[in-house]
Formats: C-alpha cells, structure tokens, sequence
C-alpha cells in the first residue's frame, strides 16, 4: 500500500514534469438560469465578469446539471456518480409525499454516504490543499446553525477548509449575523458572497506555492431573495423577458462583481495560467424569480428549464478564447476531469462522467453518446412528474413513470420542447426508452413507489 501511494504521488511529477501542477476554481451558483447571464443572451441583467470571462475562455451551450434540484448534483459533482446511482435523488429533506393518486417517492438516503471516495479525497492523493465553501446541503443537520456530523461534513469528505458548508439549502440570511455554525459573523451588514469572495482570495494567497482545488458554491441567487440597496435599487423599475424579479437580478450582478474581484486577484497573483476555473450551476432558475424562457419548466422538473445550465471555462494558454461548444456536458464529468488533470487514474468504482479536457483543449472528443436523468421524487412544489429522460444528439426522450408515457423532442429544432414527435418517431422513442430501461437497471436507481391505498 505504501509503494502504491507514493506512486500515486509520483504520477503527476511524470505528467508535468517540472511545471507545477494546475489548480482548479470550482464555481457554482445556485439556482442559476440557463437564460440568466448577459453572454447567454439576456439583455436585462448585467454580468460583465462572467460575461469577459466567457470571451476569454470557452462557453458550453449545452451543460446540463445531473438532476433538476441542488443536493443531488452536489453528490454527483463531489462523486462523479449519478444521482441514480448514489441513491440521494433530490434535495433534502426531500419529506414531500402526494396525498392523492399520484405514485409515491422513491426511498430516499439522507446523506452523501462515506463509502463514495469523492474527488477532494482523490485530489489529496495528489498533493492538493482543498477548500469547501458556500453551500453543501447534502447532509442533515445535528446541532444550531445547521451544522452537520463531522463524518458527512467537508472536513469528513475530503476538504482541509470548510467555510459556510452546513445542512441548509438557502442561508437564513445573506447578510451578517449570518447564523451559520461554520462561517463566523463578519460586520453587521457584511453580504454573503462577499465573505466567501473574500475567504476564497485569501486562502489562494495562503497556498500560492503547492496545487489547489477550491469549490466555492455560492448561495446566490436561492432565495431569500436579498442584495445590496443599490443594486435593488437599480433594478426596480426593470421588467421584461429575461427578468421576473428585480431583487433576483440585484443578486446576480452582486455575485458577478464578487466572482469578477476574484478572478482580479487570481490574475494579480500570477496564477491564472496555471489555474482552470469553472462556472456554472446546480439547476434550473426558480420560476417565482427567474424567467426560463425559451427554455420550459424551470427547477424541480426534468424538462430543459430545469437542468439545463449556464457553464464557462478558463485557463488561459489551454483553454482557447471565445470558443462555444455545443456538446452535451452533465455535473459528474467534473470528477474525472480534475482527476486527469491531477495525474490521477479513476479507481474502480463507476464513473458515470466522462473527461472533459478533450473538449477544453480543443483537440478531441468525448466517447459516450447519451446522457441520462432520474428524478423519482417531488420537488418541493410538488408541480412535477416523476420520471427519466435520456438524451442522445439532439434528441431527447422523456419518459413518464406515473403512466409510462413517453415524450420524444428534438432539441435542435424544438429547444421549448412544444412539440411531441412520439408518434411521428415511434422507432426511436422505443429504442431510447430501452437505452433509458437498461441505465437504471445498471445504476441500481431508486423507483417510486405504488400510490398510497385509498383511505391511507
């Protein structure tokens, strides 16, 4: 085990030789639209940092996050698993039960379970400082302030800093007294992704000198619905498509000057050539804020609105300036791609991602041909139907497990998934059905249960 372990540490000095190791800047908003960034084509918000982000690196038009609500792509980023397969298919609590005849949830785990090896855990393998900060979600609480049990904890899995990670989906404030067991208050008044802003430039000045992996998942812009005077100021009288909310807007420019001083100071630094940074989020907007369209449904449904999701790269000298790919990317491939990066093999376990440093590069391509969902849980608006979809090309295949319906579009002609080809398609609505049919026989996924029995 010993001479395996400092192989392990030997592989990356092999693939850089002398040059030191990348970084990684992992940003993830939550409950992010796909339609929400000026350089996605809304022209009512502003985001000029992501948006120069975006020009100077590569924007993915077709990023999927791995499920329609924020704890299971937490997992499925943390584990390069899917949702299906780690068994936490939505988020937590995820206590939402229909009283009529709809069918009940799938069993549901309550936590990210230890057993899954996740990607701070393999990076340290590496030599990698880790840092968690902002949002985790992905475990239940066991004391005030939402702090969760140290073995599920950051700390627990694989981070050497945990900033702000507790069981809460949404912050019970985005200005201090934050009440978060792990993020002291900072001055009354103090805005959240400020602090993690702030936290996160500290800690790369500190490991300036040995490789880095930072996930900073914001809070913005999950509700409550907070952001500075001005900003809310500015945006009040503003209405229109691509804008339901003013105060959404406010916190969304808030963020995007936050994220803008960080990428200021990772150039200060001279480590933007050695660092790839990634943006993108967990979901779908929220429809009471957010304006999906052209996209339908927003979070907490399987349609485009809900898992389809803003993505840029960049790494300045790898990653060419101002490319768009268009090719299908999902939450678990982020696993696979640090660890390439790392100079690291993935173990045995499966690895339902793929890596992306093919496309990034651009000077390849991926070898998988069809993503898949699994969604057997209500969200908490209880509006959804249960079910799964695969896509391949620019098809994509909704199946409906209430009834075994099935909806079949073409996302190339059809991105508002308005018209139904399933009948015009019956060939090949049957043949992903049964590519759909043997993904979640392999990955072991969850199914809902029969609905409950009249009088229960």
């Amino acid at each position: 085990m010993k001479n395996l372990a400092f192989l392990f540490l030997l592989i990356p000095s092999l693939i850089f030789g002398d040059s030191p190791r990348p970084n990684i800047l992992f940003i993830m908003a939550d409950d992010l639209g796909w339609m929400d960034l000026g350089c996605q084509g809304n022209k009512l918000i502003e985001t000029p940092h992501l948006d120069r982000m975006a020009s100077e690196g590569m924007r993915f038009t077709d990023a999927y996050a791995a499920a329609p609500v924020c704890s299971p792509t937490r997992c499925a980023v943390l584990t390069g698993q899917a949702p299906a397969r780690v068994g936490l298919t939505t988020h937590l609590p995820g206590r939402f039960f229909p009283k009529d005849d709809r069918p009940q949830p799938a069993i549901l785990k309550t936590h990210l379970e230890t057993e899954h090896v996740t990607i701070a855990e393999r990076m340290k393998e590496a030599g990698y400082t880790n840092a968690f900060l902002g949002k985790w979600h992905i475990a239940p609480s066991v004391s005030s302030g939402g702090r969760v049990a140290e073995e599920f904890s950051p700390i627990g899995q694989g981070f050497d800093v945990n900033i702000g990670g507790t069981s809460y989906g949404g912050p019970p404030s985005f200005f201090s007294p934050y009440k978060n067991a792990e993020l002291k208050d900072g001055p009354e008044g103090e805005y959240l992704p400020d602090r993690l802003t702030d936290e996160t430039i500290q800690f790369i000045k500190k490991n300036k000198s040995k490789p880095w992996m930072v996930h900073l998942w914001y809070y913005t812009p999950h509700w409550p619905m907070q952001a500075p005077e001005a900003l809310v100021k500015k945006y009040k009288d503003i209405r229109g498509p691509g804008l339901r909310d003013h105060r959404y807007a406010a916190m969304i420019e808030a963020m995007d000057s936050a994220i803008g001083r960080l990428l200021k100071a990772l150039d200060s630094s001279g480590l933007a050539e050695n660092t790839l940074v990634i943006f993108t989020s967990d979901n779908g907007g929220f429809a009471g804020v957010a304006d999906p369209r052209p996209l339908r449904q927003s979070k907490g449904h399987l349609y485009e609105g809900g898992i389809r999701v803003p993505m840029i790269a960049r790494w300045p000298g790898v990653v060419p300036a101002g490319e768009l790919c268009n090719v299908p990317v999902i939450s678990m491939d982020y696993y696979p791609t640090f660890l390439a990066m790392a100079g690291l093999e993935p173990s045995v376990k499966p690895i339902d991602g793929e890596n992306l440093l093919p496309l990034l590069r651009n000077d390849g391509r991926l070898k998988r041909r069809r993503l898949f969902f699994h969604f057997p849980n209500y969200a908490w608006h209880m509006d959804n139907r249960l079910g799964g979809v695969v896509r391949e090309g620019q098809w994509k295949l909704l199946r409906n497990y209430d009834d075994g319906s099935l909806e079949l579009y073409n996302l190339s002609k059809d991105l508002s998934e308005k018209s139904n080809l399933v009948r015009k398609e019956q060939a090949l609505a049957r043949r992903l059905d049964g590519e759909l049919t043997k993904w979640l026989k392999e990955t072991g996924a969850p199914m809902p249960r029969p609905p409950r029995k009249s009088g229960q």
